[in-house]
């Protein structure tokens, strides 16, 4: 399990490949992301409004204009197959969690701009009476996803819409994606934060993963409900590891089983745990 390739993964990445894009402010621009040289022509040619300099993508306007102008962009990139998997929810441009947006894009724009995003993952899990974890519960994504299809997750995960905390998107997910009440999901415990900056084939996904934990009683039945699971099933954790660190299961479910697993004392494997450290930010607590 020492190879574990979702560590590597999770920071594959060509610097080169792409330039700062920036917001102007009053105070001088900020960079909240990046875009791939390869598309900045057709960036240029599509929203003239858009500086492309070889320093960098600077959108520079009235703050109550950028809102519109990236949105008149994103319909154009979308038009030219550039943004892909459209949700019709809302991320906020931001350089740290909770910081007041300096846009607010359309969430299957925010890889094409490698703008900060947000997730929340949640290790569900059952353990003996000593409270020792010997079962997790796996998803397997929808064939019909955008992203990842049919590949293995974690029982609740997903991305944290504008206007929501990382709990309170788990909360919200943790119906949706297994059918449990808001007061069951509201007992996870956090673990650590992950960051993930990687090329992916939408952009660049640069993330903060949220994990929590999640004890369920043995005979407790999660039911998928939005149609966006294929199947669950309760592994044990010997199996759910296997899994984890081959290549079935989604990066950033791999990382947030890892977390648990290193957490839990359920590996013991300290080039592992060095290999994984440089991924972790703290704790998830913050994001509560």
């Amino acid at each position: 399990m020492s190879t574990w390739p979702s560590i590597t993964l999770a920071r594959r990445h060509d610097e080169a490949r792409r330039l700062p894009f920036e917001i102007d402010t009053p105070q001088g621009p900020v960079c909240v992301g990046s875009v791939a040289r390869e598309d900045l022509q057709v960036l240029e040619r599509r929203q003239p409004t858009l500086h492309v300099s070889p320093q960098a993508v600077r959108l520079a306007c009235p703050a109550h204009e950028r809102n519109t102008r990236l949105a008149e962009a994103n319909a154009s990139l979308r038009e030219a197959g550039l943004i892909r998997g459209w949700r019709d929810e809302t991320y906020a441009v931001v350089t740290v969690l909770g910081a007041e947006p300096l846009a607010l894009i359309e969430r299957a724009a925010s890889r094409f701009w490698g703008t900060l995003t947000f997730g929340a993952h949640c290790n569900a899990y059952v353990a003996d009476p000593q409270g020792r974890p010997t079962h997790l519960w796996i998803a397997r994504r929808s064939f019909n996803k955008p992203t990842d299809p049919g590949l293995l997750d974690n029982l609740i995960g997903g991305g944290v819409p504008h206007g929501q905390t990382p709990f309170e998107a788990l909360v919200r997910e943790g119906w949706e994606e297994a059918g449990l009440a808001p007061g069951v999901v509201a007992a996870a415990t956090p673990g650590r934060v992950v960051h993930l900056y990687r090329d992916i084939p939408e952009g660049l996904q640069h993330e903060h993963l949220h994990v929590f934990d999640l004890r369920l009683p043995a005979d407790t039945v999660p039911r998928n409900q939005d149609g966006e699971v294929a199947e669950l099933w309760l592994a044990s954790i010997d199996d759910a590891l296997a899994l984890a660190a081959g290549s079935e299961m989604t990066v950033d479910a791999s990382l947030v089983t890892l977390d648990f697993a290193l957490r839990h004392g359920l590996l013991d494997d300290a080039a592992l745990a060095r290999r994984a450290a440089v991924l972790w930010m703290g704790s998830t607590r913050g994001g509560i």
